[in-house]
């Protein structure tokens, strides 16, 4: 009896302590995911970021979690804080203890403020420029298809000097370079204040799918930099040019074979180019090789050839534009106000080169008629090699001769000038070889020629360093001008003003010496 007593006693203290066992067990919750609280961060370099894991679920027994980094060249991680090292991107990898579950962040590392960062060579994926940052091209910078270099409002980028520095939009390839009035986008020579000059790196050349009338509707464009450009799509899209200047660019690579300021070709309809300074550009102030990109509200200023040259099919407008020339600065191959060709031979390749430009105001490096001036200055508009630009309310003033449509490889085609004004041209009709005179003075064109630049009646617009382009209240620019052709913004005076200022705040006419 006393036997049996204790089994019975020993069997209740087993089912006990199996109980007690089996209770505890049921007490641990096991981890079933883990979730951090970002996807994507940005971090710059030196900087900490700290990334927050949630356990799941919220009663899980074990809260352990093993962190990584993927790079740990780029990013460091120590519980949760990621550490920025390098610039790039990399992944930081959260793991629980419990199960193995993960989650990740993908980490971008930007430069740190206030330092210097060399580009160059092939842009291949998405990146963004910052304000606070100092950006130096080093030779040729190609932006290839499918990626998009997006520059932050009043952000700097400095051309190295001796190496051809150039940023080349290729085709498929955007930039969307979009300042502010009071934060202009800035591309300028690496050089001190004082020290820079034309030509102290290439400039930037956008390449887009628009058509262009070479052979085969695509060429390699001009610079030697070997990309290619035009297509068939005349509302490619290559990005935005918005409140940016171009300073101290233009390189030759070749005779006839230069880097102009900025160099747009075969670029599409899609494109904005709006509020464009370049200046002491070492060639052309613009080019359009063929493409139908519409742009407005440009500077060309103290450039050495053209200002403003169409070709190979270019047929976009151009509208509220100003040029103004150092009278001691002109090229070898005569520098004009516009220069537009069909092709360089006179072909009638199509598209032919049919650009609309109106509300121009381009002065020349004659203030005066006996003003002394660069002996290769040329003419305000030389059209030729069976060009049909139109160019309709613009004014051109203080040039060695105004209108040209003469040229050993063919004289002008089809084009159209009308509400014009030649003002204080030395030979307006320069020499009428191609009936020039007959064409400007046709009563139907309304166009004027004011002998004197002071009967312009504009406030100060050859001061060089401190230009002012308004008309002042009688000014004959108020008067006279045409309606335009469809697609341009619809004026009632001539040139580029009547009584706002577009180019205050942003542009700068005193580079020289500005201190970036």
């Amino acid at each position: 009896m006393k036997k049996r007593n204790v089994i019975s006693l020993l069997v209740v203290v087993t089912v006990i302590t199996t109980l007690l066992f089996s209770c505890k067990e049921d007490d641990n919750v096991n981890v079933t995911g883990i979730v951090l609280d970002k996807d994507i961060a940005t971090i710059r370099v030196g900087s900490t970021l700290a990334l927050v894991p949630s356990i799941q679920p919220v009663d899980a027994s074990s809260k352990e979690i093993m962190w990584s980094s993927k790079g740990e060249a780029v990013a460091t991680v120590a519980n949760g804080t990621v550490t920025g090292v390098a610039v790039g991107s990399t992944w930081i990898v959260a793991m629980s203890k419990d199960g193995g579950y993960r989650d990740s962040c993908n980490i971008t590392v930007d430069p740190a403020a206030g330092s210097t960062v060399t580009i160059s060579g092939n842009i291949t994926s998405n990146i963004s420029l910052l304000a606070d940052v100092a950006y130096i091209l080093d030779g040729w910078v190609y932006v290839k298809d499918g990626a998009t270099l997006t520059i932050d409002p009043g952000t700097i980028i400095k051309g190295k000097t001796g190496t051809k520095a150039s940023l080349i939009i290729e085709r498929g390839g955007k930039i969307m370079a979009q300042g502010t009035a009071d934060k202009p986008i800035v591309f300028t020579s690496e050089k001190a204040a004082g020290s820079r000059a034309a030509g102290d790196w290439g400039g930037i050349i956008v390449c887009g799918k628009a058509k262009i009338n070479p052979t085969g509707g695509e060429a390699e464009i001009e610079g030697g930099v070997g990309s290619k450009y035009g297509g068939t799509d005349d509302n490619d899209n290559s990005g935005v040019l918005k409140y940016v200047r171009i300073e101290f660019a233009g390189y030759a690579f070749a005779t006839d074979k230069e880097i102009n300021g900025l160099t747009l070709g075969g670029v599409g309809k899609g494109t904005i180019i709006d509020y464009v300074q370049v200046s002491y550009s070492n060639d052309d102030s613009f080019e359009w090789f063929g493409g139908t990109v519409n742009c407005s509200h440009l500077i060309a200023f103290s450039g050495l050839d053209d200002e403003f040259d169409t070709d190979y099919g270019f047929s976009g407008n151009v509208q509220f534009a100003v040029g103004l020339r150092n009278p001691e600065v002109a090229d070898i191959s005569k520098s004009n106000g516009f220069e537009s060709d069909n092709d360089g031979t006179g072909s009638t390749n199509s598209p032919v080169t049919n650009p609309k430009f109106a509300n121009v105001s381009l002065f020349g490096p004659k203030a005066t008629l006996t003003s002394t001036s660069n002996s290769l200055f040329q003419a305000a508009m030389h059209l030729r090699r069976k060009t049909a630009l139109e160019v309709y309310n613009s004014v051109f003033a203080g040039w060695p001769k105004g209108i040209l449509m003469a040229d050993s490889k063919g004289n002008a085609g089809n084009i159209q000038v009308k509400g014009c004004v030649l003002s204080g041209i030395n030979d307006v009709y320069s020499g009428n070889a191609a009936g020039e005179e007959a064409f400007f003075t046709d009563a139907s064109r309304s166009n004027r020629v004011i002998t004197e630049n002071t009967g312009l009646m504009v406030t100060n617009p050859f001061n060089l360093s401190a230009p002012n382009f308004i008309p002042q209240t009688d000014s004959p620019l108020l008067t006279g001008a045409v309606t335009l052709p469809t697609g341009l913004v619809p004026t009632d005076y001539v040139g580029a003003f009547k009584t706002t200022d577009w180019t205050a705040g942003w542009a700068n006419w005193t580079p020289k010496v500005t201190v970036y």
